[in-house]
Protein backbone atom coordinates (compact mmCIF):
# COMPACT_ATOMS: atom_id res chain seq x y z
CA UNK A 1 0.00 0.00 0.00
CA UNK A 2 1.43 3.17 -0.85
CA UNK A 3 1.90 6.02 1.84
CA UNK A 4 -0.94 8.63 1.22
CA UNK A 5 1.67 11.49 2.79
CA UNK A 6 4.80 10.66 0.57
CA UNK A 7 3.67 8.36 -1.88
CA UNK A 8 6.47 5.82 -0.59
CA UNK A 9 5.14 2.01 -2.53
CA UNK A 10 5.78 0.13 1.18
CA UNK A 11 4.21 0.69 4.52
CA UNK A 12 4.35 -1.81 7.52
CA UNK A 13 1.08 -2.76 9.13
CA UNK A 14 1.37 -2.08 13.14
CA UNK A 15 -2.31 -3.29 13.79
CA UNK A 16 -4.81 -5.49 12.54
CA UNK A 17 -8.73 -5.25 13.41
CA UNK A 18 -11.97 -6.90 11.89
CA UNK A 19 -14.78 -4.17 11.76
CA UNK A 20 -18.61 -3.87 9.89
CA UNK A 21 -19.02 -7.09 11.70
CA UNK A 22 -15.92 -8.73 10.04
CA UNK A 23 -16.88 -8.00 7.06
CA UNK A 24 -13.84 -5.70 6.67
CA UNK A 25 -10.36 -5.20 8.15
CA UNK A 26 -8.83 -2.26 9.70
CA UNK A 27 -4.91 -2.06 9.60
CA UNK A 28 -3.44 0.48 11.20
CA UNK A 29 0.07 1.51 9.22
CA UNK A 30 3.31 3.04 9.21
CA UNK A 31 5.75 4.37 6.49
CA UNK A 32 9.10 3.24 7.31
CA UNK A 33 10.26 6.28 5.10
CA UNK A 34 8.09 9.24 6.49
CA UNK A 35 7.20 8.01 9.38
CA UNK A 36 3.34 8.89 9.11
CA UNK A 37 0.90 6.39 10.48
CA UNK A 38 -2.25 6.28 8.51
CA UNK A 39 -5.34 3.34 8.47
CA UNK A 40 -6.65 1.20 5.86
CA UNK A 41 -9.67 -0.50 5.38
CA UNK A 42 -9.93 -3.87 3.34
CA UNK A 43 -13.02 -6.02 1.74
CA UNK A 44 -13.07 -8.66 0.08
CA UNK A 45 -15.09 -7.98 -3.91
CA UNK A 46 -17.41 -10.37 -4.74
CA UNK A 47 -18.29 -11.05 -7.92
CA UNK A 48 -21.85 -11.83 -8.86
CA UNK A 49 -22.75 -14.12 -11.65
CA UNK A 50 -24.28 -12.37 -14.67
CA UNK A 51 -27.80 -13.53 -15.63
CA UNK A 52 -28.79 -15.42 -18.97
CA UNK A 53 -32.38 -14.42 -19.58
CA UNK A 54 -34.52 -16.85 -21.21
CA UNK A 55 -33.93 -15.58 -24.68
CA UNK A 56 -29.86 -15.35 -24.53
CA UNK A 57 -28.75 -12.34 -23.52
CA UNK A 58 -26.80 -11.69 -20.57
CA UNK A 59 -27.53 -8.76 -18.12
CA UNK A 60 -25.46 -7.79 -14.67
CA UNK A 61 -27.20 -8.86 -11.72
CA UNK A 62 -29.27 -6.11 -10.07
CA UNK A 63 -29.49 -6.39 -5.93
CA UNK A 64 -32.51 -3.20 -6.52
CA UNK A 65 -34.55 -5.17 -9.39
CA UNK A 66 -34.22 -8.46 -6.71
CA UNK A 67 -35.55 -6.00 -4.49
CA UNK A 68 -38.35 -4.39 -5.88
CA UNK A 69 -39.67 -7.95 -7.54
CA UNK A 70 -39.71 -9.06 -3.37
CA UNK A 71 -41.08 -5.93 -2.18
CA UNK A 72 -43.83 -6.08 -4.73
CA UNK A 73 -45.26 -9.44 -3.69
CA UNK A 74 -44.48 -8.55 -0.12
CA UNK A 75 -46.49 -5.05 -0.49
CA UNK A 76 -49.01 -4.77 2.72
CA UNK A 77 -48.32 -7.98 4.62
CA UNK A 78 -46.93 -8.50 7.79
CA UNK A 79 -42.67 -9.41 6.76
CA UNK A 80 -40.17 -7.22 8.85
CA UNK A 81 -37.42 -5.53 6.17
CA UNK A 82 -34.77 -7.35 8.22
CA UNK A 83 -36.60 -10.44 7.30
CA UNK A 84 -36.94 -9.28 3.47
CA UNK A 85 -33.15 -7.81 3.69
CA UNK A 86 -32.09 -11.68 5.38
CA UNK A 87 -33.70 -13.52 2.90
CA UNK A 88 -32.04 -11.31 0.09
CA UNK A 89 -28.73 -11.87 1.74
CA UNK A 90 -28.88 -15.36 1.45
CA UNK A 91 -30.30 -15.36 -1.99
CA UNK A 92 -26.95 -13.60 -2.84
CA UNK A 93 -24.90 -15.73 -0.95
CA UNK A 94 -26.76 -18.48 -2.61
CA UNK A 95 -25.59 -17.48 -6.30
CA UNK A 96 -22.15 -16.40 -5.43
CA UNK A 97 -21.44 -19.42 -3.80
CA UNK A 98 -21.87 -21.64 -6.63
CA UNK A 99 -18.71 -20.20 -8.20
CA UNK A 100 -20.35 -19.75 -11.87
CA UNK A 101 -20.06 -16.54 -14.19
CA UNK A 102 -23.10 -17.19 -15.79
CA UNK A 103 -26.19 -18.21 -13.77
CA UNK A 104 -30.16 -18.43 -15.77
CA UNK A 105 -32.16 -16.01 -14.51
CA UNK A 106 -34.45 -18.50 -13.74
CA UNK A 107 -32.04 -19.65 -11.13
CA UNK A 108 -32.76 -16.53 -9.52
CA UNK A 109 -36.40 -16.80 -9.53
CA UNK A 110 -36.26 -19.99 -8.20
CA UNK A 111 -34.24 -18.77 -5.03
CA UNK A 112 -36.88 -15.66 -4.42
CA UNK A 113 -39.59 -18.23 -4.53
CA UNK A 114 -38.14 -20.52 -1.70
CA UNK A 115 -37.38 -17.58 0.20
CA UNK A 116 -41.05 -16.30 -0.15
CA UNK A 117 -42.58 -19.29 0.35
CA UNK A 118 -41.13 -19.79 4.18
CA UNK A 119 -41.67 -15.90 4.35
CA UNK A 120 -45.13 -15.55 3.73
CA UNK A 121 -47.48 -18.04 1.62
CA UNK A 122 -49.71 -14.92 -0.01
CA UNK A 123 -46.41 -13.06 -1.31
CA UNK A 124 -45.17 -16.59 -2.55
CA UNK A 125 -48.90 -17.19 -4.70
CA UNK A 126 -48.24 -13.46 -5.82
CA UNK A 127 -44.78 -14.41 -6.80
CA UNK A 128 -45.41 -17.49 -8.81
CA UNK A 129 -48.83 -16.07 -10.55
CA UNK A 130 -46.68 -13.42 -12.03
CA UNK A 131 -43.22 -16.18 -12.54
CA UNK A 132 -44.65 -18.35 -13.58
CA UNK A 133 -47.64 -16.94 -15.75
CA UNK A 134 -50.54 -18.36 -14.37
CA UNK A 135 -53.75 -18.27 -17.37
CA UNK A 136 -56.32 -18.67 -15.20
CA UNK A 137 -57.87 -19.43 -11.62
CA UNK A 138 -57.35 -23.06 -11.68
CA UNK A 139 -53.74 -23.09 -11.86
CA UNK A 140 -53.75 -20.53 -8.42
CA UNK A 141 -56.10 -23.35 -6.89
CA UNK A 142 -53.44 -25.95 -7.60
CA UNK A 143 -50.47 -24.03 -6.06
CA UNK A 144 -52.31 -23.26 -3.22
CA UNK A 145 -53.18 -27.00 -2.77
CA UNK A 146 -49.77 -28.06 -3.11
CA UNK A 147 -48.87 -25.57 -0.64
CA UNK A 148 -51.31 -26.54 1.94
CA UNK A 149 -50.19 -30.40 1.35
CA UNK A 150 -46.22 -29.16 1.96
CA UNK A 151 -47.62 -28.05 5.31
CA UNK A 152 -49.37 -30.48 6.69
Amino acid sequence: MHCPFCGQPDSKVIDSRLVAEGRQVRRRRECPHCGERFTSYESAELVMPKLVKQDGSREPYNADKLRAGMMRALERRPVSVEAIEAAISRIEHRLRAGGEREIPSRAVGEAVMQELQVLDQVAFVRFASVYRSFQDISEFRAEIERLEKKDQ
